[in-house]
Parts: structure tokens; sequence; C-alpha cells
């Protein structure tokens, strides 16, 4: 096989796992969002659409619903207002459906694959540092596990997640709907708000990984810390501002069905209305893997390198267990679109938690206490690193032990939350009775005279 033939094949194979996980997460993500909303306010949750077979009636816990708003989709009618205009209002479903899921081609979800080790043998390990093994002229090349491996990754962050904009205001102003311009109004002024706020949160991230380059950011997180210990503020401030792109609860003003029906999504039915639908999911999938990838750690778990598993407290090596390339490749694949599923619950259940903002609190937050906070976090993030760098030897060293430190929590606590997850659900629930007080008899006197 040739490196050219060998690199497309890659290249279909990344994309596939790219597209395959946002569409196979968005699908689930819709029972997922109804059980856990039923769950919040005391409802039994999606229970209706079933098979039957032999006579009973599958529920199978309400998993055949996703199937069922599918279905829907493909078969209801497209309506488009007599005055609209119709190749916007085709247009705008597209563009916002379509930025979201080349956002997600840029994010690593492994370290770059060494297939030419693979090919001498299955089972081989590769060294910590250093790159891939090539023999000859004809070996297969290193495979870097991003769709997309560009030098300028951050800059495409910025490029790509302002257009998600024109899909909702095409759709607000070419339905011909006063609700619907209202909704589109609301989402271009949110949206840039907020827009300004992500990517000032990031170049804190910038100034301290050193690199514009994705893979590069994971890479030093695997080798220092976690971005969340090393920029904690330009976290809170990347995760609130990629919920208020996400359009949802509690920034859904352009959607706000108590106010403007559902805003620039009033005048759409049909497949248009699902290819919105589904891109609010890959919408909140991806910026939940830009997240992992900036402040998570991006595929790593702690300890876990190339090489295998070291245990080390700064220059004290206390744990070392070699582990095959292909081992390592797979646990760091799983960890990335595990943590990019957390962090995607995570919002579902703060949509089912807070209340509506009002729009003058939405766009003071924005303006007037996120976009401070970012200039803040800047200007601390440049006088703390150039103490750093000219600190002595010994905070250097005291910084790779509070490093290492902080990668022990983090592996403590990747372990301690499933084991309280399972108990949680083995553990049976406590029903609490509610004895009901006898009213008064002046309440009784009043309503009989009523």
């Amino acid at each position: 096989m040739s490196q050219q033939t060998f690199l497309l094949l890659a290249a279909a194979v990344k994309i596939l796992i790219v597209v395959g996980f946002a569409l196979g997460l968005a699908g689930p993500l819709t029972l997922v969002e109804r059980r856990q909303m039923a769950m919040m306010q005391d409802r039994i949750g999606p229970n209706r659409a079933n098979l039957r077979i032999f006579g009973k009636n599958i529920t199978a816990g309400g998993l055949f619903h996703p199937v069922a708003d599918a279905l829907k989709f493909f078969f209801k009618a497209d309506f488009v207002p007599p005055n609209a205009d119709k190749v916007l209002h085709g247009l705008a479903p597209i563009l916002s459906m379509f930025p979201p899921i080349c956002l997600l081609a840029i994010a690593p979800f492994a370290d770059t694959l060494c297939p030419e080790t693979l090919r001498h043998s299955f089972w081989a390990e590769v060294p910590r540092f250093g790159t891939c093994a090539m023999s000859g002229p004809k070996s297969l090349p290193p495979v870097p596990m991003m769709v997309a491996d560009l030098n300028v990754g951050i800059l495409f962050v910025f490029a790509l997640a302002g257009m998600g904009i024109i899909g909702a205001t095409i759709a607000g102003w070419s339905s011909d709907n006063k609700y619907s311009l209202l909704g589109g109004l609301r989402a271009a002024s949110q949206l840039i708000s907020y827009e300004v706020a992500m990517g000032l949160s990031i170049i804190g991230c910038l100034m301290t990984f050193g690199s514009l380059r994705l893979d590069d950011i994971a890479r030093w997180q695997d080798a220092n810390a976690w971005g969340i210990f090393v920029q904690p503020l330009g976290f809170l401030l990347f995760f609130t501002a990629s919920l208020a792109e996400g359009k949802r609860t509690p920034f859904d003003q352009p959607e706000g069905e108590s106010e403007i029906a559902a805003g620039y999504l009033v005048e759409y039915s049909g497949m248009k209305f699902g290819m919105f639908y589904t891109g609010e999911y890959i919408e909140m999938i991806v910026l939940s893997g830009l997240l992992v990838a900036f402040f998570l750690g991006g595929y790593n778990v702690p300890f876990l390198h190339r090489d295998g598993f070291t245990l080390a407290i700064g220059d004290e090596v206390l744990f070392h267990k070699g582990l095959p390339h292909i081992v390592v490749t797979l646990l760091q694949l799983g960890t990335f679109f595990v943590k990019t599923t957390v962090v995607t619950w995570a919002q579902v259940f703060i949509r089912w938690t807070l209340p509506r903002f009002r729009y003058d609190q939405l766009m003071k937050l924005g303006w007037r206490m996120l976009l401070p906070a970012c200039l803040v976090n800047i200007f601390l993030t440049g006088v703390i690193l150039l103490g750093i760098d000219r600190a002595g030897e010994n905070v250097h060293t005291a910084l790779k032990v509070a490093a290492d430190l902080s990668n022990a929590l983090m592996l403590f606590t990747m372990i301690a939350l499933p084991l309280w997850a399972i108990y949680g659900l083995l553990t049976p629930s406590k029903h609490i009775s509610f004895t009901v007080l006898p009213r008064p008899r002046k309440m009784l006197r009043d309503e009989a005279e009523a």
C-alpha cells in the first residue's frame, strides 16, 4: 500500500469516527435530556414509543423515542411561508448544522498513531518521547489522530464558531414572521457578545501552552497539568460562554417560547427543523469536546503516557508499567469520548436546573462581567508566566510536584466518580411518606358556605 493510499484511508476512518460519534451521541442525547427532565420534575418520562412483540408492548426505557423523532422529521410536511425567501429559508438549517461538525475535526482524540511500529509487531511499545520510527521510504507514515491537522487550530475555532450566527440570523429574517425576526436578532446579538468572551477566555490557554495547535496543547497537558488547574478562571469563562453559544437554558432567549413563541424556529417544520434540532445537540457536543481539549487534558489519562503507565511525583518514579502502543491509543480514544459525554451531560443537567435570564441580564452578563473577567484573566496569566520565567530552579521543581499531585487528584476523581455512580444506582431509594393533616373546622365551614 502506497503512502498516499494509506493516508486517504486513515483520513476516511477518522472522519467516520468523528461524524459517527457526533451523530451517534446527538440522538441518544434527546432521550437523556427527556429522562433527566422527567427525573428533576418528578414525572415518568418518555414511555409511549414502543414495539408490540407477541402481544406485549416493549418500551425499552424510551429507547425508541429518538427513532420515532427521526421518522417524524422525515415524513412531516415541509411548510414554507408564502412570502418567505425560499432559498435562504432552506439554506439556514445547513449553515447551522455544518460549522459545528467542522469544528470537531480539529480536536485531537488520541496521540499520534505509529502504524509502522504496529505493522512489525501489533503489541509493540513506543518510547515516550520522540517521533514514530520510519524504517525506509516505503514505510507507513505517522497518523495524527485528528481529522484536520492544522497549524492554526485555535484561529480555526474562532473562524468557524462565528458562522453559527449566520444560520440563526438568516432563519429569522427569511421566515417573514415578526417572532422569527426577533429571535434572529436576539441570536445575533447574543452569539456575537459571547463569541468575544469565548475567544478571550482561550487567549490565556494560548499564552500558557505556547501553541495554536490543539495536539500540542494536549501534549503540554500530558507533560504538565490539565488546563483546569493552570487556567481555572479561563475554564469557568469558557464553559459559561459555551452555554450561551449553544442557545440553551438559561441562555435560550432566541427561542424563548414564553416571549416569542419559538423564535427563529417558528416557521420551520419537517426535516429542516430536524436539522436545527440536531445541529443544537451537535454544537453542544462540539463545545464539550473543545472544553475537554483545552481544559480537561484532552485524551490524556493521568500518568498514562505513550510508553505506558508511569506514576511519578517530581523526579521520583514510584511505579512504571509498559503498555502496547495500540492499547494506549485505544485508552486515549475512549477517554476523550467519555470526557466529552460527561461534559455534555453536565450541560443537560444545567439546562433543567437554572431559570432563564431576562434579556437585559443576559447582555449585562456578557459585556459587563464576562468580558472584564477575560481581560483580568489575560493580565494575571501574563504576570504569572513572567514571574515563573524569572523564578529559580526550586520554584520550577515545586511546580512540577504540584502538577503531579494535580494529576493524582484527577486520577482519584476519575476512579471515584464511576464507583459513586454505581453505588447510587444500586442503592434503593428511600421513599418519604407525608401525613396529610386534617383541615381546620373554619376552613371546612368556609368551603361549605362558598
